[in-house]
């Protein structure tokens, strides 16, 4: 599940939100300021619901992002890295580095969410009891409760054993530990997410026959995002198990063409050297020398240690009056907004990390010297051409 667009970081984690967030919201919103709360708080101003359902709704979210970074914080405890948090359609998910060394490792990071969830739903439900006694506006009781059950219920949701819930994570902990094989465990549970998927389009579709309600629609809307994401989270583990031993360093182009932090975003454009094949270049420091020329690393370029990343549709988005008086420096993004390997790290543990689209390459360093780039086609031909050896050994025994 990709973020959309992001909200910072909290506690080093990156907070995206998924564009299904926004439909949510508004869904949320709408239901309960033009719903629940005229319905149990009749005769009061439009604009007071209004406030109370957004204060809510926000309230919700915040106890789904509480949900997940109780998972980031018992991930890094049991020594797994995350890259970062989205918020989606159905909750929220945990993107992590690498996956848990063990199924009890495995078990605690997927059983924290809906304990999480649990405990706020009781919260919300002591803090309903307070109001109540303490003869609070209806309206604020009202929001309490709602945050209480609807906490409760995405514990119960979330708990159900099927991919890509927590509940899916949970069973692939059971399998992993009844049968010591992490992929078989991961089949198993995505191939319980799709086909609790494919029961809730189902019966989305026939309770949309049946009544014409459009409640139907929406819970075969959910059932596709299930099928969707455990579908995705398969292929993932398919990827990881072809991948398994194999160095960053195996699927690297080595010594790219790189841009110097001293050229100017007109002399970038200019030289034909950076219009053909590639989309992005790493930067590296370094001036420019005459014609934008520098010394060689690859077909263009030259020493320094990296900086950044510059792609060719960020440098053309400088307006024009800007572009020779600007340098590459001034428009790429920073080191520390890439992602970043070492030659030897794990290529599987890339996998989550990398996203389609020019911005989005790796950068293979050792130390901050720039010995390579990594780009969703380099990992995808990596996993082909480790395919077709496979292929070539088992047709090789066979006809021994």
């Amino acid at each position: 599940m990709r973020a959309t667009f992001s909200l910072g970081r909290i506690a080093g984690v990156r907070i995206g939100v998924h564009w299904s967030v926004l439909v949510i919201f508004v869904l949320i919103t709408l239901g309960l300021a033009e719903g629940r709360f005229p319905q149990v708080y009749p005769g009061h101003a439009v604009g007071l619901y209004w406030v109370a359902a957004l204060v809510t709704s926000l309230l919700f979210f915040v106890s789904l992002l509480a949900h997940e970074l109780a998972h980031a914080i018992v991930a890094r405890r049991n020594g797994v890295q995350v890259d970062d948090i989205v918020l989606w359609l159905l909750g929220g998910v945990a993107r992590l580095r690498s996956e848990a060394s063990d199924p009890g490792a495995e078990l605690r990071i997927a059983g924290v969410g809906p304990l999480v969830s649990l405990v706020l739903g009781g919260l919300f439900t002591l803090c309903t009891w307070l109001l109540l006694i303490g003869d609070a506006p209806r309206l604020i009781v009202e929001a309490a409760a709602w945050l209480a059950a609807i906490n409760v219920l995405l514990a119960v949701f979330n708990s159900i054993p099927a991919a890509p819930l927590d509940g899916g994570r949970l069973l692939r902990a059971l399998l992993w530990w009844r049968t010591g094989d992490r992929l078989r465990a991961t089949a198993g549970a995505t191939a319980a997410g799709r086909v609790f998927g494919w029961l809730l389009v189902a019966a989305g579709f026939v309770l949309f026959i049946a009544t014409r309600a459009f409640d139907g629609l929406w819970l075969a809307l959910i059932g596709w995002f299930l099928i969707t994401a455990a579908t995705a989270e398969g292929r993932e583990a398919q990827m990881r198990s072809v991948l398994s031993g194999v160095p960053v360093r195996h699927a690297m182009t080595p010594d790219p063409v790189t841009v110097p932090t001293g050229l100017t975003v007109a002399q970038f454009l200019a030289d034909p050297r950076y219009r053909y094949r590639y989309s992005a270049f790493p930067v590296v420091t370094g001036e420019a020398g005459e014609a934008g020329k520098v010394g060689v690393m690859g077909e263009a370029g030259g020493a320094g240690d990296a900086a950044g990343l510059i792609t060719l549709e960020r440098a053309r988005h400088t307006p024009e009056d800007q572009r020779e008086s600007l340098t590459v420096k001034d428009v790429m993004l920073p080191l520390t907004d890439i992602t970043t390997a070492g030659p030897d790290d794990p290529l599987a543990d890339l996998l989550p990390r990398m996203r389609p689209g020019a911005e989005n390459r790796v950068l293979v360093l050792d130390d901050h010297r720039l010995l390579g780039i990594v780009s969703s086609s380099d990992i995808s031909r990596t996993v082909s051409r480790l395919i077709a050896a496979k292929q070539h050994r088992v047709d090789w025994r066979d006809r021994r």
